[in-house]
């Protein structure tokens, strides 16, 4: 049977420019140095970096949670079928029970278990976290969905006819466009018409306001514009704050698009000085990409043992 194999294009999304802006090192490690970790013949360090890639946070893992259910209910709901709240509620908590016990283990190391959870870094650092602090992480994803179901989008989603819907989290397979000759990687969280034949695109949130939230919705409003051949101009995008019970409307005009383009095309262009080859998305010496000077960054980041700030970012933290 022959294997498929799978090159390192250069691509382009949000999370990404914000893991460049943060530690260059980290940025190389991600895309690149880890890349192949999953080949069972992958030498140690890259395998070692491609797991703890794979890790998340306690924050993004109640985020995930709460995005999964969330989706899974909307996908019901276009289906015909009954969503019952409390069930959400406790699959949700069950499969955080489970989560938690196979990265308490630390069984990522040995074991595959389910594609959006890979382990916390929490875990593999054996970092100091109260039990209150995780029940607190329960609480977020409790609170969040507790909100979505009394709120008006359950409502507005089983009122929608076939034709209207869009997507619900499709995923990297499937979301993505082309701008400027580089795929973009862009995965709104639901996208619809509406009643006026204005499409929507909305991104749920379990954390608070934070810049760059209103340029991850533009990048879905021109996805959405492109892959649906729908007028830019009648775009609609919301970000909706799960636990603050708050909306945002976010301005898509042409001068936030053509803000967003000007601030993309500068990333790109810091990405490709990065490339021996761009041709080929190949990149410079590890010397290119030095660590970041912001310790308290790598309290943060998987990847301080191997990058040798493990016992720094343990002093600051």
């Amino acid at each position: 049977m022959r294997r498929t194999t799978f090159a390192n294009d250069f691509s382009w999304s949000k999370s990404r420019h914000e893991k460049l802006q943060d530690c260059l090192r980290a940025y190389y490690f991600y895309y690149y140095r880890s890349w192949g970790g999953w080949e069972s013949g992958a030498p140690k360090e890259v395998r070692e970096l491609y797991v703890l890639k794979k890790l998340g946070n306690r924050y993004a893992w109640a985020g995930t949670i709460v995005h999964d259910a969330i989706k899974d209910a909307l996908l019901d709901i276009r289906a015909g079928r009954t969503v019952e709240p409390e069930k959400v509620e406790a699959r949700a908590r069950k499969l955080m029970q489970d989560d938690f016990r196979y990265s308490r283990g630390k069984s990522y190391w040995t074991q595959k278990y389910r594609k959006t959870f890979s382990g916390l870094v929490e875990h593999e650092y054996d970092e100091p976290v109260a039990d209150e602090a995780w029940k607190q992480n329960w609480e977020t994803v409790r609170s969040a969905l507790a909100w979505f179901f009394s709120s008006r989008w359950p409502e507005l989603a089983r009122g929608l006819k076939p034709a209207q819907w869009l997507e619900v989290d499709a995923g990297a397979d499937f979301s993505t466009f082309t701008m400027d000759g580089v795929k973009v990687f862009a995965i709104p969280d639901f996208a619809y018409v509406d009643a006026e034949g204005a499409p929507v695109v909305v991104d749920w949130k379990t954390g608070k306001v934070r810049e760059g939230y209103d340029e991850q919705v533009l990048g879905y409003a021109l996805y959405v514009s492109q892959r649906y051949r729908l007028p830019m101009e009648k775009v609609r995008a919301s970000l909706v704050y799960l636990n603050d019970g708050v909306e945002h409307q976010v301005q898509v005009d042409a001068d936030a698009v053509g803000g967003f383009k000007v601030r993309f095309a500068q990333s790109v262009s810091r990405m490709r000085e990065l490339l021996a080859d761009p041709a080929s998305n190949t990149p410079k010496d590890e010397s290119a990409f030095p660590q970041t000077e912001n310790l308290s960054s790598c309290t943060r980041c998987a990847f301080r043992r191997p990058c040798g700030r493990e016992a720094a970012a343990a002093k600051v933290a």
